[in-house]
């Protein structure tokens, strides 16, 4: 009979594709902690030694980490698509602010359309969801969890999409904006007119891609990056405004 015994590779072949996979697709995120040896191993239905074997593989190939008396993690550059020296040069920029918003504007616009059109029904509900907990946070005084919803409604669309190279991309981008590397949120979010323009410009894209209408998605997420590209204009005229008028404070109060 043609039949070959299965050896204890081949089951840490199959656990080294699943957790990748579980990478890939952006389930497992840089940073996460994978479940205890013995827990994961009954997760999985193999031995130990299996799963090591599996571990050891994914470790050296840069996608798991080990440390000691803590546990194995998703490695944690896998969750950056840029070197140090570039995210660096990023924050010394302009340049890079704006070049970043239109970047935002073509990819994310196009996120906005693929999930208009291939969202599952539970894609859709977690961006609704997103977009209620915004709605929620919207009331406070302190911009700061709306500024973080805001990335993680965009992050959600990006995911609705199901394209790996553009989750990966995106996620790693939204990181950087996150630390601020490109232009702080919260600012955008000072001025309650401007926090209130957002909050339906962010209606707008949630309403369109729940009635999956992708045209009218890629519109509103283009319409919405152009306003926060205008407001970070706005904000940049008012510093160097306030930068001349505080000159004219002080010269005034020295004649």
């Amino acid at each position: 009979m043609p039949f070959t015994k299965i050896q204890s590779e081949k089951l840490s072949s199959s656990v080294v594709q699943q957790i990748e996979l579980l990478i890939l697709r952006g389930i497992l995120r840089a940073g996460d902690r994978l479940p205890a040896e013995r827990d994961l191993s009954q997760q999985l239905g193999i031995s130990r030694p299996s799963l090591r074997n599996a571990i050891t593989d994914l470790s050296n190939r840069g996608l798991l980490v080990s440390r000691a008396g803590s546990g194995i993690f998703v490695a944690e550059h896998l969750g950056s698509a840029f070197s140090e020296s570039l995210i660096t040069l990023f924050s010394r920029h302009d340049e890079a602010v704006f070049d970043t918003i239109d970047f935002r504007t073509d990819m994310e616009g196009l996120a906005a359309e693929r999930a208009a059109r291939i969202a599952s029904d539970t894609d859709l509900k977690i961006i609704n969801s997103v977009f209620q907990k915004m709605q929620t946070a919207h009331d406070k005084v302190d911009p700061s969890d709306e500024a973080r919803l805001d990335a993680d409604f965009h992050m959600a669309i990006i995911e609705a999409g199901h394209n790996v190279i553009m989750l990966h991309m995106m996620r790693s981008m939204f990181q950087l904006l996150r630390e601020g590397v490109f232009y702080n949120r919260q600012v955008i979010f000072r001025q309650k007119t401007t926090r209130r323009s957002m909050l339906n410009q962010h209606r707008a894209i949630n309403d369109a891609i729940q009635n999956r209408n992708p045209d009218a998605a890629r519109a509103a997420v283009q319409s919405h990056l152009q306003f926060v590209k205008q407001a970070l204009v706005d904000e940049r005229k008012l510093e160097k405004n306030e930068i001349t008028a505080r000159m004219k404070f002080e010269r005034e109060q020295n004649r």
